[in-house]
């Protein structure tokens, strides 16, 4: 339900907006003032979007839990959206989003109200001979002896001995 009240509150906030500012100070500079948002919005999402990548990549070489990278990097790329719909509320919430002390309120108020479950299978003791094991290529090898079975080759038709004189032989 709340999220039909923010497709509806939405739009209708931004329309406010549009006619309170386009009468303040006109058509034009409303149409400037949105269309330079998206471009600074985008080049600011560009700079976040490479730093949120590059403490992706630390905490993935550290083996770091990469949960809040990921979530700033989410963070950031639903304000790059925000930045390119066209509006005033939908641009303030996508600069404070860039902010990186909002993305870390809002990465732990989120965290607070979300339970994280784990879900494992199979067997967890490590003695256990059902577990999988990793790939050893030693276990490739199979040692044995063969002897071959093919049976000698005879011909099709009763009476007929060599070539058919078909194929050349």
């Amino acid at each position: 339900m709340w999220l039909f009240a923010l497709f509806i509150a939405v739009p209708l906030i931004e329309i406010a907006l549009f006619i309170q500012v386009g009468g303040a100070i006109g058509l034009w500079p409303t149409l400037a003032i949105v269309v330079l948002t998206a471009v600074v919005g985008t080049q600011l999402m560009r700079a976040q979007g490479a730093l949120a990548m590059s403490q992706l990549r630390e905490s993935f070489g550290q083996l770091n839990d990469p949960t809040e990278p990921l979530a700033h990097g989410a963070m950031i790329l639903f304000s790059g959206a925000l930045l390119l719909t066209p509006g005033f509320f939908t641009d303030f919430v996508g600069f404070a989003l860039l902010i990186p002390a909002v993305r870390r309120a809002v990465y732990h108020w989120v965290r607070s109200r979300v339970q994280v479950q784990t879900f494992t299978m199979g067997p967890q003791d490590p003695n256990d001979p059902r577990r999988p094991h990793p790939h050893n290529p030693k276990d490739d090898v199979i040692d044995g002896d063969f002897e071959d079975v093919t049976p000698e080759k005879r011909p099709t038709h009763p009476g007929v001995e060599g070539p058919s004189g078909w194929t050349k032989h």
